[in-house]
C-alpha cells in the first residue's frame, strides 16, 4: 500500500517521527518532493543532528532555501540556539521588563539570566517557528522531519511546557499588578502583558492544529525489528495522551530479495516482525518500503523511494 490523503487541501502539517536510524529523514524528504509537484511545500528539520542537507546533497542550514531543481520546494534546518537568540533579541525589552517588575534582580543579574538557555527550549522554539510559518501562509504544505522519538514527543508536548512558563510569568505579573492597583487605583496593560498574551495565543494555535486531523498528520516510521516495534508502540501510546492518533505508518527496509543466503535469512527473520506490525497497527494505513541496495541519498535515490511511498 502507499501513503494516502496527503494531497487533501485542508492538510497543512505532516510530521514524521520514530526511532533513530529508521529512515524518517528520507521518507520526509521524499514526501515533500512528491507534494511539491502540486503544492508549494516547505520541508522543516527539527533534529539537532540535521541530515536533510546530507540526504539532499545540498546545504540547507538555518534559513529557508529552495531545493535545487524543485521550484515549489524549500527547506530549513532549525537551529534552536539561534532561534532562541533571535527570540530574545526580538523581545528583549519585554523580557527585561518582566524580570524588573517581578523579581528583585538587578540589571546585571537580569542580563546574565537572559544569556542562559532554558530546559526544553529546543522543542518550544522549533514548534513556534513552524507555527509562525503556517500563520504567514506562504506555503501549502509543511513537512517536518523530527529527531528520534524522545525529541519528537517533547516537540508534541512543547505547547504544555510553554503554557506552564506563561502561567508562572503571569503569576509573577499578578503580584506587580496588585501593587500598582493598590497604590494608584488602576492598572494599565503594558507591553509585557501583550507579549504574554501573544505567547498564550501561540500555545492555543499549536494545540489546535496538532489535534485537528484535517490539518495535521503524524506519520510514524519503523523497521521490522523488535526494538523499533516496541518504541513505536510507546510512541503511539504517548501520542494518544496528547490526543493524536496516527492514521498511517511506514515500514521501511523490508527485505524482498532472496537472491543470496544473507537476503533469504534476513527476509525470513523479518517475517514475524512484519506480521506483528500489521496486526498491532491494523487500524492504520501501512506503506511498505523495500530495503535499498545503497544508501538513500541524492535526488535520484529519493525519486526511487517516492515510487514506493506513493
Amino acid at each position: 500500500m502507499a501513503l494516502k490523503g496527503l494531497e487533501n487541501n485542508d492538510l497543512k502539517l505532516i510530521i514524521f517521527g520514530g526511532k533513530g536510524g529508521v529512515g524518517k529523514t528520507s521518507c520526509a524528504i521524499a514526501t515533500a518532493l512528491t507534494l511539491s509537484e502540486n503544492f508549494k511545500t516547505l520541508l522543516i528539520s527539527t533534529d539537532p543532528a540535521h541530515s536533510v542537507s546530507d540526504c539532499l546533497e545540498q546545504h540547507i542550514g538555518f534559513g529557508v532555501r529552495q531545493v535545487s531543481g524543485h521550484e515549489n520546494l524549500s527547506a530549513i534546518e532549525i537551529v534552536a540556539d539561534e532561534a532562541l537568540s533571535e527570540f530574545k533579541k526580538e523581545h528583549e525589552s519585554e523580557l527585561k521588563r518582566l524580570l524588573e517588575t517581578s523579581t528583585n534582580l538587578d540589571n546585571q543579574d537580569i542580563d546574565e539570566l537572559l544569556t542562559l538557555s532554558i530546559p526544553g527550549i529546543d522543542e518550544v522554539m522549533s514548534f513556534k517557528i513552524i507555527i509562525d510559518f503556517i500563520e504567514k501562509g506562504e506555503y501549502d504544505k509543511y513537512v517536518v522531519d523530527t529527531a528520534p522519538t524522545g525529541h519528537a514527543l517533547r516537540l508534541i508536548s512543547s505547547p504544555a511546557l510553554l503554557d506552564e512558563w506563561i502561567k508562572v510569568a503571569a503569576r509573577m505579573r499578578w503580584k506587580y499588578r496588585y501593587l500598582i492597583t493598590s497604590f494608584s487605583g488602576n492598572y494599565k496593560q503594558d507591553d509585557v502583558d501583550v507579549f504574554l498574551l501573544s505567547l498564550k495565543r501561540t500555545v492555543k494555535r499549536i494545540e489546535a492544529i496538532l489535534r485537528d486531523i484535517s490539518r495535521c498528520e503524524f506519520i510514524p516510521v519503523l523497521i521490522p525489528e523488535a526494538m523499533a516495534i516496541m518504541e513505536t508502540k510507546r510512541l503511539l501510546a504517548d501520542l494518544g495522551l496528547s490526543g493524536i492518533v496516527p492514521r498511517q505508518i511506514i515500514i521501511n527496509n523490508i527485505m524482498v530479495s532472496e537472491g543470496c543466503g544473507f537476503c533469504h535469512t534476513r527476509k525470513v527473520a523479518q517475517l514475524p516482525y512484519l506480521q506483528e506490525i500489521r496486526s498491532t497497527f491494523n487500524t492504520a494505513n501501512v506503506a511498505e518500503v523495500p530495503m535499498f541496495a545503497e544508501e538513500v541519498k541524492g535526488l535520484e535515490a529519493l525519486d526511487a523511494l517516492k515510487s514506493f511511498l506513493f
